[in-house]
């Protein structure tokens, strides 16, 4: 009987958690600098419209948007990679010749005995 063996490719194994922190906190600090901008353009833009409302919205929206975004782990972005290693079939082993004592010369026994018995 053949045992395959499951040997993680590295592909398929997660990101290391400091690498993970890093960047979701980058992508935290890019969306809170999205709303600084839209913070400052709802301020300086003059004649004030209808786009001041968007950017209202969207400096009042994009904290509670960072935070989730920062809060979602890798598990929303998991992805199954498969191992780049190619299994192939053994040849199958030439016929053995079974000794007269008709034992397999491969199979090895061990008989054991008490310090006494000897």
């Amino acid at each position: 009987m053949k045992n395959k063996r499951l040997v993680p490719a590295v592909t398929s194994l997660p990101q290391a958690p400091q690498v993970e922190a890093d960047h979701r906190v980058r992508r935290y600090a890019i969306t809170m600098t999205i709303r600084i901008v839209c913070f400052a353009l709802m301020m300086f833009v003059q004649p004030y419209g209808w786009y001041t409302w968007v950017f209202a919205l969207a400096a009042a929206v994009l904290p509670y948007i960072a935070v989730v975004f920062a809060n979602a782990g890798s598990d929303s972005t998991e992805t199954t990679a498969e191992s780049p290693v190619q299994e192939l079939e053994a040849p199958a082993p030439p016929p053995t010749v079974v000794e007269e004592t008709g034992s397999d010369p491969f199979v090895i026994t061990i008989h054991e005995s008490r310090k006494g018995d000897a």
